[in-house]
């Protein structure tokens, strides 16, 4: 990996252990000399990660719709901010310029970019991994979802274990440098009566 793009809120949570979990993503990432990819945002979580790794040095590429940018939420001090049209071109992009994901705690905004580019890999579109940095179990309901989900036959297990979760982003990241994609199509199989 080179580029890693991350997820995440436009709000900072109610816990200082969410900014805390900010920091420690936007640094390791530029410890590892990858470059941070995001949505360009200067508030909440997405601006702790991206001042995180520009003060470790890092480079820090956001992609921003034009009228978010006009809201004045645009992070002013990037290495590179992308100004596109849409929403939809904001999230192409970043997947472009990314070989790798990570979802952090955040609102629907972060479980759509999440589900979005999750679905792309489960459908062979890409093959990059992604992880979920599990800050203060924030995502553990997610899971016991997704697991029962898998239970239910609507998910495929090795789809499931795409999304790779840790509560760490040092372990996180070494995981998903080791990510070998799952080789099986996405509809679950029932065998023909």
């Amino acid at each position: 990996m080179k580029s890693v793009c991350v997820f995440c809120g436009s709000n900072p949570g109610n816990e200082p252990v969410y900014a805390a979990g900010a920091r420690a993503m936007g640094a390791e990432i530029a410890r590892r000399g990858l470059v941070l990819v995001y949505g360009g945002g200067a508030v909440g979580l997405m601006g702790i990660v991206a001042n995180a790794a520009l003060e470790a040095g890092g480079e820090v590429h956001g992609v921003i719709p034009r009228a978010l940018r006009e809201k004045e939420v645009g992070h002013h001090g990037l290495t590179r901010l992308e100004v596109v049209e849409t929403m939809h071109i904001r999230k192409a992009r970043m997947a472009e310029l990314s070989d790798g994901f990570i979802a952090m705690p955040g609102g629907i905004g972060t479980f759509e970019e999440l589900f979005e580019i999750w679905t792309w890999g489960q459908l062979g579109i890409h093959s990059k991994p992604l992880g979920l940095l599990n800050i203060a179990g924030f995502y553990d309901p997610l899971a016991a979802f997704l697991d029962g989900t898998v239970e239910a036959g609507f998910l495929k297990q090795t789809h499931r274990a795409m999304a790779m979760t840790d509560t760490e982003p040092a372990t996180l990241l070494d995981r998903m440098e080791q990510y070998v994609p799952a080789a099986t199509i996405k509809w679950v199989e029932k065998e023909q009566v």
